[in-house]
């Protein structure tokens, strides 16, 4: 008999081993009779698990069929993935985790207002009244405002894009020059 701890700790163990370059665990998790869990049993288990970890996101549930546990929702971090497995791996019952978690980014306005101020800093002209706001909302950020050219747009937009978790800029910028 294998307990999933036992499962995952027999793949580690074979990665540490010399020369090893990529691991396929075709163990199989075979629970005793004692430590069946039906899926609603193991379900409210595995959300009760999730809960009582402060650091695991609100959002990230668990539903549980024949002893896999299948972690969804959203977070903005790998380690806020990880705590959430790590809070079923050692449940009575799991046979085996799927995360479906989605790792989502939120961008910081501030990082993209600094990195647009130095790109509208870096091509300055003469008697520049060039303004552009930062508008964050998820993963896009909306550039209002205006340029005296089209240089100055095209750095802005580009400075925009280097933001981390930038996914979309919607430009809507104006040159006046």
């Amino acid at each position: 008999m294998l307990s999933y701890p036992q499962y995952l700790e027999a793949a580690a163990a074979a990665r540490r081993a010399n020369g090893v370059t990529n691991v396929h665990n075709h163990l199989e998790v075979v629970l005793p009779p004692e430590d069946y869990r039906d899926d609603a049993m193991l379900t409210t288990a595995a959300n009760n698990a999730l809960a009582t970890f402060d650091t695991t996101p609100e959002g990230v549930e668990a539903t549980a069929k024949n002893g896999c546990i299948t972690l969804t929702g959203t977070v903005k971090s790998q380690s806020q993935r990880a705590t959430a497995e790590s809070a079923v791996t050692t449940l009575i019952g799991v046979r085996n985790i799927e995360d479906k978690i989605e790792l989502v980014f939120d961008v910081d306005p501030a990082d993209v207002n600094g990195l647009v101020q130095k790109a509208l800093d870096d091509h300055k002209v003469s008697a520049d009244n060039s303004r552009v706001v930062v508008n964050a909302s998820g993963n896009t950020v909306t550039l209002i405002g205006n340029v005296t050219t089209k240089a100055q747009r095209d750095a802005v937009v580009g400075a925009a894009w280097l933001g981390h978790g930038v996914m979309a800029v919607i430009d809507e910028i104006e040159v006046t020059g």
